[in-house]
């Protein structure tokens, strides 16, 4: 029998699927209202923000090691541990200001969890950046979010307001002495602001052409001044590691990538939706437990497991696959943002391709070469393809492409569009070539 990971143990199969069932929600409780500061305060909500700013016990040491400890991997993406990525802040100077950037630009096809905590928890989210702030010795926090989350961003402010109203955000904090401003910023609906360098260089005011690094921005970032740049579902988790513990977080879910996630289960499915429940869920239970299985009682052909970018799954390789990075290494791909696309038997997959590479050509910033005529090369060779028009040789042109782009600019966005190119030929060229010789063009 195979054996799975759940709460940091090792499970059987059966004790895996009752456990899952009983999991409580902690970052998007069940709870009326909690998205007010008041049903928020009620419930708990900026005790760990007090605890830490008023208690005494916690220096700004032991809350970046309690969150090193609990191995909150990051949810943006890139899945680094973000109390790692806070110890790398250089010691604090007098006269110089230090900022927190809150990445909830979210503009990934298949993406959609962090507007779930803008509309529902955001007050989680504003305790987890404040105390960040406080752990890196900083003076203000931005929130970017992307143009088109106009609602979401109103949701936002509004428990700012609240935030600054009761005390918790603003000059001397709860009494403490501790003054750290938020602010939120309106994104102009660019993808590549999702990238950490060009996220700064758009709140400057600039072009958000991505910075070269080294300088890394934790030695230079807004402004010029040291900066740590965190995911929204990332900070949202530290309340809840300082109010439980490290032990307790990091024995949730998949023992190496643990706590809580939110699946944003897209595409061909009965219930999509965004879900919370543990890291290390095996995949097909997400899909036809959670999701309610595939709409129509059609067959499951694909998945892309984490957003747009990731590499794609046939339905024969999930079998067994875990959502946790570990797991989904083996299969040749990424647990991303948690996102899972899900397509049905009839789902024509170079026309799939062909509209996520149109994505990726759209919003290329042009600043480097590769990215910028690579994108625009994919569309090109997949609309002729598509449109009947095909040869052979065309599918080791876009392979050659992707050897190309990947790994040769300054930020990963050909990566990312040069990954679901190379995998889908891959793992789908029986597709490809069927639609080539169909229109009857054999060149090799």
């Amino acid at each position: 029998m195979k054996k799975y990971y759940l709460c940091g143990n090792q499970k059987t199969m059966f004790d895996y699927m009752e456990n899952w069932r009983d999991y409580k929600k902690v970052l998007l409780p069940d709870i009326p209202g909690l998205h007010d500061i008041d049903v928020y305060v009620k419930n708990g909500g900026y005790e760990s923000l007090r605890e830490v700013l008023t208690s005494g016990k916690w220096d700004t040491k032991k809350v970046i090691d309690e969150v090193k400890a609990a191995n909150i991997r990051g949810r943006g993406g890139a899945g680094f541990n973000a109390g790692l990525k806070w110890s790398f802040m250089p010691p604090k100077k007098p006269g110089v200001p230090r900022y927190l950037a809150c990445n909830g630009d979210e503009s990934e096809p298949g993406t959609c969890k962090d507007r779930r905590i803008f509309e529902y928890n955001p007050h989680l989210f504003i305790e987890g950046a404040i105390i960040a702030c406080y752990a890196m010795e900083m003076d203000a926090a931005y929130v970017y979010i992307r143009g088109e989350y106009a609602d979401w961003i109103d949701m936002l402010q509004v428990a700012v307001d609240q935030a600054y109203q009761k005390g918790f955000v603003g000059e001397n904090i709860l009494g403490s002495g501790k003054t750290i401003h938020l602010y939120v910023h309106k994104g102009a609906g660019a993808y590549i602001c999702g990238e950490e360098t060009s996220l700064m260089e758009s709140l400057e005011g600039k072009r958000p052409y991505p910075r070269s690094k080294p300088p890394f921005p934790a030695q230079y970032g807004l402004w010029g001044k040291p900066t740590t740049i965190n995911n929204i579902e990332t900070l949202a988790h530290v309340p809840l590691v300082i109010k439980n513990g490290a032990k307790w977080w990091s024995g949730i879910g998949a023992a190496t990538h643990p706590g809580p996630f939110l699946y944003g289960i897209s595409g061909h499915v009965n219930r999509p939706g965004v879900y919370e429940y543990p890291s290390g869920m095996l995949l097909s239970d997400l899909i036809y437990k959670v999701a309610g299985g595939i709409r129509g009682g059609k067959k499951l052909k694909a998945v892309v497991p984490g957003g747009s970018s990731v590499p794609i799954l046939r339905a024969d390789q999930i079998e067994g696959i875990t959502m946790d990075a570990d797991s989904l290494r083996t299969v040749g791909t990424f647990v991303g943002t948690a996102g899972i696309c899900v397509l049905d038997e009839d789902t024509d997959i170079i026309k799939f391709l062909l509209r996520i590479s149109k994505f990726y050509s759209h919003e290329s910033c042009g600043q480097c070469t590769p990215c910028r005529e690579g994108t625009g090369w994919f569309v090109k060779v997949l609309k002729r393809i598509d449109a009947g028009l095909g040869e052979m040789k065309d599918l080791d042109l876009l392979l050659d492409l992707c050897d190309t782009m990947e790994g040769r600019t300054v930020c990963a966005l050909a990566d990312a569009a040069a990954w679901p190119v190379r995998n889908t030929i891959i793992r789908f060229r029986d597709e490809f070539e069927k639609k080539i010789k169909r229109s009857g063009v054999l060149i090799s």
